[in-house]
């Protein structure tokens, strides 16, 4: 059968990475959802004209294609069974009763055991993931979250530790090198990344990292800083393809005048007002510009004012950039809520530029825009946009909170 020049298109320009695919009819609604280890060469097949009765009957029905990003086919596998999860697809296989597909076991013990297992036993001692569609990704997916989150593998725990121990995939329970509160929260943080919930642990783990940070619990945020460049690498590519589909996004939910290349996020650090600092990050197509990072001390404001700081540094960095005959970002995203946004918006008028601009607030992460008619903004959940913006406000976060915490160590030193 023929297919649609539009989709024949969009199949066309399928990235040759791991990932996957949704497709989609007409009114938008998911009717496949499949993995590969190469996007393009799977979706080529069906184009082909050997296809089966019922591919042919999917392609008939399909509109558009949609593609998702992982580092490799394993981690396809945990996004393939959260998305088959989610949206039910009708064309997808039933997995329910077929007994050859496999499931992660995790045992209801104080320190539980993960293993990959084909019986699901109808008990209660047992928490069962999946079934999952493939037993060997399953298998190298799970090696792959052992070496960043190491758990326990032997069917009853010994009375000394193990090879495993040894070469850091069991954190070693047995022997009491961690404590039980400890394990459960890794067995937890394993389990969303089986979820494919790698985003929302990324999240949690950010979230932590600060709050250990501003405890002076410093070696503890460092292993969580790794853990959250590990699980980013996981979640997905930097890949131009990848962030290509978030700009167009972004260009059309904000109804901008053009894709938004260079985008420039700002944040404040301050703890009970010392050593307040704020920090500029560039993103250029989607990927962090670290040579044009930029870190503020804040100077002209001594109580805590996020507004009044983040106008400073705002007419710090644009003050410069007009004096130097610099280019300007095509969007400015700032961590703050609808008073941060027209606190911007006011410098920036005052500086006679009219850069567009987008707020994330904390809490519930309610999107704001500086375009006409756009205060409110709807970004699709988990979507590439939105994925886009949690990146550059972390990555500000982050790097504001390191300048405070340098500037507080130089203090200390002193």
């Amino acid at each position: 059968m023929e297919q649609s020049p539009e989709l024949r298109k969009n199949i066309l320009r399928a990235p040759n990475a791991s990932g996957v695919y949704l497709m989609r009819d007409c009114s938008g609604q998911v009717l496949y959802v499949g993995k590969a280890n190469s996007l393009k060469k799977r979706l080529l097949n069906y184009l082909g004209r050997d296809l089966t009765c019922k591919t042919q009957m999917l392609m008939a029905k399909v509109a558009d294609v949609e593609f998702r990003l992982t580092a490799n086919e394993a981690m396809a596998l945990l996004l393939e069974f959260k998305l088959i999860h989610e949206f039910k697809p009708r064309y997808n296989v039933s997995l329910k009763d077929d007994k050859s597909f496999p499931f992660v076991r995790i045992s209801h013990e104080a320190f539980p055991l993960i293993q990959v297992t084909r019986k699901k036993n109808n008990d209660a001692a047992s928490r069962y993931l999946g079934p999952y569609t493939n037993t060997k990704l399953l298998k190298s997916a799970l090696k792959i979250i052992r070496l960043e989150f190491a758990y326990r593998s032997c069917q009853r725990l010994p009375k000394q530790s193990c090879i495993y121990h040894e070469i850091n995939l069991c954190p070693a329970p047995c022997i009491g090198k961690i404590s039980q509160k400890e394990y459960q929260q890794r067995i937890a943080n394993i389990i969303l990344i089986l979820e494919g919930k790698q985003d929302l642990l990324i999240r949690k783990l950010t979230k932590s990292m600060q709050n250990k940070s501003a405890a002076g619990d410093f070696e503890a945020a460092a292993r969580m800083r790794d853990q959250i460049i590990i699980l980013s690498r996981m979640a997905e590519r930097a890949d131009a393809f990848s962030y290509q589909n978030a700009l167009q996004e972004l260009k059309q939910s904000l109804n901008l005048k053009n894709l938004p290349g260079r985008i420039e996020g700002f944040d404040i650090s301050n703890l009970s007002g010392k050593q307040a600092t704020g920090a500029m990050v560039s993103f250029y197509h989607g990927q962090a510009d670290k040579n044009n990072y930029r870190r503020f001390r804040i100077k002209s404001v001594q109580q805590i004012d996020d507004y009044k700081m983040l106008a400073e540094i705002l007419r710090r960095r644009y003050t410069r950039l007009l004096k130097e005959k610099k280019a300007l970002p095509d969007l400015l995203l700032i961590d703050g809520g609808k008073g941060h946004l027209l606190t911007a918006v006011r410098q920036l008028a005052a500086l006679n530029l009219h850069i567009p601009l987008v707020s994330i607030a904390k809490e519930k992460e309610n999107i704001y825009s500086s375009q006409p008619g756009k205060l409110r903004v709807a970004l699709a959940k988990d979507g590439a946009a939105i994925n886009l913006i949690r990146r550059i406000r972390d990555e500000a976060h982050r790097f504001a909170l390191s300048y405070h915490h340098l500037l507080r160590k130089k203090e200390i030193f002193k």
